[in-house]
């Protein structure tokens, strides 16, 4: 059985040219199928599934996308993602630091309160979490008004 030397279609053992793609083959090759141009870029996921990648385990996986794939839009929503959950992740450690702080020391209001508040913030994180993958996913490069320029400022433009 002979390939085609420029597309790898199969071709007829004495054939003159690819049916495929119309090549001449007067060297044709029995072995294994030659390798298609591009095929290392067709190896990579999609850009809007690495996008939407980004946010699966918040800044974390931001952090990582952010140093293996160089392409803008991945970079965009790995910076995003560093800084929109990076920051929540700060702000719920303050809180519960600060009104755990108070349980402790007797403010049982301000413990209701500090955890009504962080419950709040956690709500909100999870609804922007899933819409951040869910526009990532449709290719849009959806911007958290205050998260998007300061991931700008400190990641570049990406």
């Amino acid at each position: 059985m002979a390939f085609c030397t420029k597309c790898g279609a199969t071709v007829a053992e004495n054939a003159a040219f690819c049916p495929a793609c119309g090549t001449s083959q007067t060297l044709t090759s029995t072995g294994p199928l030659p390798t298609p141009v591009g095929s290392a870029a067709q190896s990579q996921m999609s850009e809007n599934v690495t996008g939407a990648l980004c946010y699966v385990l918040g800044w974390l996986t931001g952090l990582i996308f952010y140093f293996i794939d160089k392409r803008p839009f991945v970079r965009f929503h790995a910076a995003q993602s560093i800084v929109v959950f990076g920051g929540i992740h700060v702000i719920l450690f303050a809180l519960g630091a600060f009104f755990g702080l108070s349980w402790l020391t007797g403010g049982y209001v301000g413990f209701s309160f500090g955890f009504g508040l962080y419950r709040l913030i956690d709500l909100a994180a999870f609804i922007l979490w899933i819409l951040l993958m869910i526009k990532a996913y449709q290719g849009q490069r959806f911007r958290v008004p205050v998260a998007a320029d300061l991931a700008e400022n400190i990641f570049g433009q990406s």
